[in-house]
């Protein structure tokens, strides 16, 4: 049905392995787009492109403007925010929930930043302290991860 054969050869050939190797992600990226327009249908190509666009634009929201530093110990998340003005510490708001840190008011008093935790965190517990242009908040891991199991019936 689909001419793979022809586009991959399976050969195990030095090149190909030295080829694989000096490939960098923009280049995958290339390829596999280079193959999908040769397999898909020309009244599928739009939609592709559609939807490429709008993952694009995804990532240019996720881009987090506030540089923050996110990561984990046994026990604790840790949110690493350089603060460039001391005064964003008083107009600031902080908050979160059990898997996302929000800060609010900086640098704009409109602003609202979400940063996406990588570990659940409880309710409780959670601090935060400056030093040296670094405000870090720190956040108390949950371990408790509630879920049931769910039967599967025959209908």
């Amino acid at each position: 049905m689909f001419p793979w054969n022809s586009l991959f050869s399976l050969k195990n050939n030095s090149n190909q392995k030295d080829f694989m190797k000096s490939m960098q992600q923009s280049d995958v990226q290339s390829f596999i787009e280079k193959v999908f327009s040769q397999m898909i249908p020309e009244n599928m190509q739009g939609m592709m492109q559609q939807n490429d666009t709008s993952s694009q634009k995804e990532n240019t929201r996720t881009e987090h403007p506030l540089h923050a530093e996110v990561f984990e110990t046994h026990l604790f998340v840790f949110v690493r925010i350089p603060i460039e003005d001391e005064a964003w510490l008083k107009k600031m708001k902080l908050y979160h929930t059990s898997n996302q840190s929000i800060v609010e008011g900086i640098p704009e008093e409109t602003d609202r930043h979400v940063i996406t935790l990588p570990a659940l965190v409880k309710k409780k517990g959670a601090s935060a302290q400056f030093k040296e242009s670094t405000l870090e908040i720190r956040l108390q891991k949950s371990f408790n991860a509630q879920y049931s199991e769910i039967d599967v019936s025959d209908i």
